[in-house]
């Protein structure tokens, strides 16, 4: 099994050139914020990721492409 740490490292890795900030939630949970460094501006947040799935690095993989590809949809959304 991975370590929150570590998880919280690969997720937050996933999302450069933007910044991210990965915490754990009390319940044990992560919550996902995805920002622009420069200007701060959130680009997605998500709350509440269970981590009792993200066991491999496929499934923490498909975690960052779905969370990817709804920042792609938000950004061609309101564009």
């Amino acid at each position: 099994m991975i370590s929150n740490l570590e998880l919280r490292h690969i997720i937050e890795s996933g999302f450069l050139p933007l910044s991210c900030s990965c915490t754990t939630n009390p319940d044990g949970s992560l919550k996902v914020r995805v920002f622009d460094s420069v200007t701060g501006r959130v680009e997605l947040l998500v709350t509440a990721i269970a981590t009792s799935e993200l066991t491999s690095s496929r499934a923490i993989a498909t975690l960052i492409s779905e969370i990817r590809s709804e920042m792609a949809f938000r950004t061609k959304k309101f564009a």
